[in-house]
């Protein structure tokens, strides 16, 4: 709650419209060129950069030094993703302490939006001119209603895809190939269909998570889940997806076809190598957890489409905060960062997904392939899934809405609870937050 303050407390004392000329650079300024050598800084310049998790960005800040000796970068590497964005809004509400460039991951994107006096506007920069080399759902997640202010500049994505064990669907007697698997569940009902053969053949649960097939329903929303992007209000009863997504989790646990497990638990790592499921619907940072807890079953994982649609889970953007005396040359390091060719280079290294659609026709994309899944060109699914992905508003409030939701499902789950009373709980729940807040 501390933290919803301090955002509350950012959001209030903004002007409340966009920020036309923030920055100290004016918009007419020299333009750096993407993935090129860059303007000369005047003097020396060092910035510092707040980046989250394991993303491979260090080899990329190496590079830029070894080739900007006027422009250094130094990073501060955070491994808590609210750690990191509670340090920023405290620094932000401080006055002081802020970096050159923060790492600012989609999950908290609506906590600093509205607190547009903080952060550079990067469209004085020049940001609208390189916004077409993105996917525009991505670069809308970080722009204003009105489009007038931009706070970040895309960096990966992480849209939603089914991984799958072709040893255990082998054993139900269906297909293994990612595309006759796909068309053997292009909808929901018949995905439930198959989940339920499944369980009656092998007697183990087909997906490993409730919150997991909950999320993949609820991100195929239209426009917004919880809250509308306009003022905040409160519409998670009145959008009959989420409801849809609820019903359908109920319908899995009911059936016996989600297993109970809990997501980032040790069983859950334990369960994903030994096979005691077969589906994990998740976004495609997800290839390098499998990877990681599922050793023993290389070469047996294989990636396919969702039913009916795509979501996304994850992504980041570089934004400028105004506390930084170099904004002029850190925009220069941002944009050559989420260039084209750094991209290819962060999903080669560290799986990170790109949010430039060019690339999901290049060879040097396309081609490459992973051992663990079978050889299998997973860029290629992941490519497929990022086009078909629909923006969706979250809104400040989403991750509390959403874990009442959660639940609700987990008692559902372990003690048998009524489904509609559990459903019409989390809702009462989350109608008291929204009016407190």
């Amino acid at each position: 709650m501390l933290s919803f303050l301090l955002v509350f407390s950012l959001a209030a004392c903004t002007s409340g419209g966009t920020t036309e000329g923030g920055g100290s650079t004016p918009s007419g300024g020299e333009k750096p060129k993407e993935g090129g050598e860059q303007p000369k800084a005047e003097g020396k310049v060092e910035l510092s950069f707040w980046t989250l998790g394991s993303n491979g960005y260090e080899k990329l800040v190496e590079e830029w030094n070894k080739a900007n000796p006027n422009i250094q970068v130094k990073i501060q590497n955070t491994g808590d993703q609210t750690a990191h964005h509670n340090n920023l809004t405290t620094a932000l509400s401080a006055g002081s302490g802020a970096p050159d460039i923060f790492m600012l991951e989609i999950g908290f994107m609506e906590r600093f939006i509205g607190a547009q006096d903080k952060f550079q506007n990067l469209n004085d920069f020049g940001a609208k001119d390189i916004a077409k080399n993105y996917l525009d759902w991505k670069w809308k997640q970080a722009s204003s209603v009105d489009g007038k202010f931009q706070i970040g500049l895309p960096t990966d994505i992480g849209p939603t895809v089914v991984f799958y064990r072709t040893d255990l669907l082998e054993q139900a007697g269906l297909p293994t190939d990612p595309e006759a698997f796909a068309k053997e569940i292009d909808t929901w009902d018949k995905f439930a269909a198959v989940a339920k053969q499944f369980k009656e053949k092998t007697g183990k649960p087909f997906t490993d998570l409730k919150d997991l097939v909950y999320n993949a329903l609820r991100d195929q929303s239209q426009d917004q889940i919880y809250f509308k992007k306009e003022d905040n209000s409160f519409i998670g009863d009145q959008n009959p997806q989420v409801k849809k997504a609820y019903d359908y989790t109920v319908k899995g646990i009911q059936e016996g076809w989600i297993g109970n497990w809990a997501i980032w638990s040790p069983e859950w790592g334990q369960a994903t190598d030994k096979g005691e499921f077969a589906v994990m619907l998740g976004p495609a940072w997800m290839t390098s957890v499998i990877k990681g807890n599922a050793k023993a079953s290389a070469g047996k994982w294989r990636i396919t489409q969702l039913p009916e649609g795509a979501g996304n889970w994850g992504g980041s953007f570089l934004t400028i905060p105004k506390q930084g005396k170099h904004p002029k040359e850190a925009y220069q390091f941002i944009s050559w960062m989420v260039s084209k060719e750094n991209q290819l280079k962060t999903f080669q290294a560290n799986g990170l997904m790109p949010s430039i659609p060019e690339l999901y026709t290049d060879p040097a994309f396309t081609g490459f392939k992973d051992e663990f899944y079978g050889n299998q060109a997973v860029a290629v699914e992941f490519g497929k899934s990022a086009n078909r992905v629909k923006p969706v508003y979250y809104g400040p409030l989403h991750d509390q809405t959403d874990s009442f939701i959660k639940a609700g499902l987990q008692n559902v789950m372990e003690k048998k609870t009524d489904p509609a009373q559990e459903w019409a709980d989390a809702i009462a729940k989350a109608k008291k937050l929204a009016e407190r807040s």
